[in-house]
């Protein structure tokens, strides 16, 4: 994960995308504010895409499929999408780790470890 986000910011970089002036407080809360806009506008379009999944399902049933072909044809139909809106929430993601200088890998591994001592 921490090539993944190495990567991810030297495509920032290469882009000019790290425009933002971050000297001070005022261009880190804009440069903050504007990643969560972003990240929220893709989770929005990751529920959207769940929408026309079920709306395909429905219609699929409506056609004389059983409810699990249905749903395994509608998943298939918005597939590449929702790959990539996941993809643009992932870049965003990145983009909050690499500001805040946390290793994701590090951070999802601490995560299931605490989640998997809560449950015994």
């Amino acid at each position: 994960m921490q090539k993944i986000q190495e990567d991810y910011q030297s495509f920032v970089e290469e882009m000019g995308w790290d425009e933002y002036d971050l000297k001070d407080y005022q261009g880190n809360q804009v440069f903050l504010l504007y990643i969560h806009m972003l990240l929220t506008t893709e989770v929005a379009e990751v529920a959207e895409e769940f929408r026309t999944m079920f709306y395909e399902t429905e219609k699929n049933i409506a056609e004389g499929y059983n409810e699990l072909e249905a749903m395994e044809l509608a998943k298939w139909s918005v597939r590449d999408n929702l790959g990539k809106e996941l993809a643009d929430c992932l870049a965003y993601l990145l983009k909050f780790a690499n500001y805040f200088d946390y290793d994701l890998e590090k951070e999802l591994y601490s995560k299931l470890d605490e989640m998997r001592s809560t449950r015994k």
